[in-house]
């Protein structure tokens, strides 16, 4: 799944980024995802009440299922920005949607970036007519695009997942406020499979349960958070539903990884496997409760195998569980079975929690509900990076 083209990979896409002047360092801060003609596409957004201008209105040009183009940028999440956000989104993506010839509402927009302060709309629409000159369907063009949707972000992220006869490209942003009901993150998915809107719809919000709703890395959720597919169909292949969730799951996984492991001020990545819940709802709610604990996440820190953090953690959560149940393991090693701790090495668990990344696996009953949450350590450089503005 080593990216090829991200999210130019699917036939009938273009792309592109450029510097705008957005950012005040000069960076690559505007791009583009074009499609040749309107096409099915789905998008799943953050559930903040506090949802940025550009989030409400990419609702609204979402409903019909179709679009043209999404217009991204960085460098300003035009968040808290009240009639003027709304008319900068407006006026950016009418812009955009005159220089591709085709209706304002086939474009959508998608911002990132400081929260509180006006997009720069003059300096958007002097660099739209750029920006679409520079794009194209080359490998270069998927990486500017990628790179032009950073903020704290230290890598960009691409994805390339090869179905049967057709792909399924992307790219994402994200590296703090990561807590999704959708946190910042944002995320392109495109791909050449035939797939009509209420397909895609559906098979977008099943892969975004599986990958981006499942990172918790600091318990935030951001005002402008958007997951965006859309699908070409130039491969002339139509998938069977199923299989194609799959990939677009697939897909969404690898991209939620290359988040988690940017993690502002991480120093390794955890998974926490939650076993024996009523559904698997309930096993997502438990295993966000345990990554939102800042006890338990400053413990994976230290290499400490506290199972008890996990236990009061586990009291917490909104969720039914036994607690005559309760198994946990670090790694392969059982640390507590039937709700009480068991006799273990804890020199040799400690070097395994120090050594890398590793998995958590908690049981809490004997259902057939199950989830994996990917979050990180909480580290002394995560609280200096946000000590400031962000």
């Amino acid at each position: 799944m080593d990216a090829m083209n991200g999210v130019t990979a699917s036939l009938g896409f273009s792309a592109g980024g450029i510097a705008a002047g957005i950012k005040g360092d000069g960076g690559r801060d505007l791009a583009i995802v074009t499609a040749e003609a309107t096409v099915p596409a789905a998008a799943v957004f953050t559930r903040s009440r506090t949802a940025a201008p550009p989030v409400v209105l990419a609702r609204r040009r979402i409903a019909n299922g179709r679009l043209r183009a999404i217009l991204l940028n960085s460098g300003c999440a035009n968040a808290a920005t009240g009639a003027a956000g709304m008319e900068a989104a407006l006026a950016t993506t009418r812009s955009a949607a005159e220089a591709l010839e085709c209706r304002p509402e086939d474009v959508m927009p998608c911002s990132t970036g400081p929260i509180g302060s006006r997009l720069p709309v003059e300096r958007v629409r002097d660099g739209i007519g750029r920006l679409i000159a520079a794009s194209g369907n080359g490998d270069r063009h998927a990486d500017f695009a990628a790179e032009a949707i950073m903020t704290t972000d230290t890598v960009p992220k691409q994805v390339v997942c090869q179905g049967e006869g057709y792909v399924v490209g992307g790219m994402a942003k994200g590296a703090g406020m990561l807590r999704p009901d959708m946190a910042t993150m944002l995320a392109v998915l495109t791909t050449d499979a035939e797939v009509d809107p209420g397909t895609l719809e559906r098979a977008l919000h099943d892969a975004v349960d599986v990958s981006f709703n499942s990172i918790n890395i600091d318990g935030c959720t951001s005002t402008n958070d958007t997951v965006v597919a859309v699908a070409s169909g130039a491969s002339g292949r139509r998938p069977i539903a199923e299989s194609f969730t799959d990939m677009l799951a697939s897909a969404c996984k690898d991209l939620a990884l290359k988040i988690a492991r940017d993690a502002e001020g991480a120093s390794k990545v955890v998974t926490i496997r939650v076993l024996g819940a009523v559904d698997d709802g309930e096993a997502r709610s438990a295993g966000m409760t345990i990554a939102d604990s800042a006890l338990v996440r400053a413990s994976f820190y230290g290499g400490d195998p506290n199972w008890g953090r996990i236990v009061a953690a586990l009291g917490v959560a909104d969720v039914a569980l036994d607690a005559e149940h309760i198994e946990i393991r670090f790694g392969e090693y059982l640390v507590a079975t039937a709700g009480t701790g068991i006799p273990f090495d804890e020199e040799v668990v400690a070097r395994r929690l120090v050594a890398g990344d590793f998995t958590v696996s908690v049981r809490i009953g004997e259902g057939p509900g199950r989830a994996e949450i990917l979050t990180t350590d909480l580290t002394p450089e995560y609280v200096q990076f946000n000590g400031g503005r962000s």
